[in-house]
């Protein structure tokens, strides 16, 4: 195969990853905002960031378990390695 056809392959993994690791990111600094929040007091601002924090959690989460291992299996199998 070659370099140039891996090319869209790879940007595509990339792409994804990047989304994973962005939507852990923004994960991560909402349910800091949101346990910032609960201390000062304001519960109801507190829970709903947690919520949304914990959504993006799971989506990063699925979508790295469902896309980004399946881009990496599906490439490793375009270019032969184990």
């Amino acid at each position: 195969m070659e370099a140039l056809e891996l090319v869209p392959e790879v940007v595509e993994l990339v792409i994804v990853g990047i989304g994973t690791v962005a939507l852990s990111l923004a994960s991560a600094y909402i349910e800091l905002f949101a346990f910032a929040t609960a201390q000062s007091g304001d519960t109801m601002v507190a829970l709903w960031a947690g919520v949304v924090g914990v959504v993006l959690l799971t989506f990063a989460y699925f979508l790295g378990t469902d896309k980004l291992a399946a881009k990496v299996r599906e490439f490793r199998q375009s270019t032969g390695s184990h």
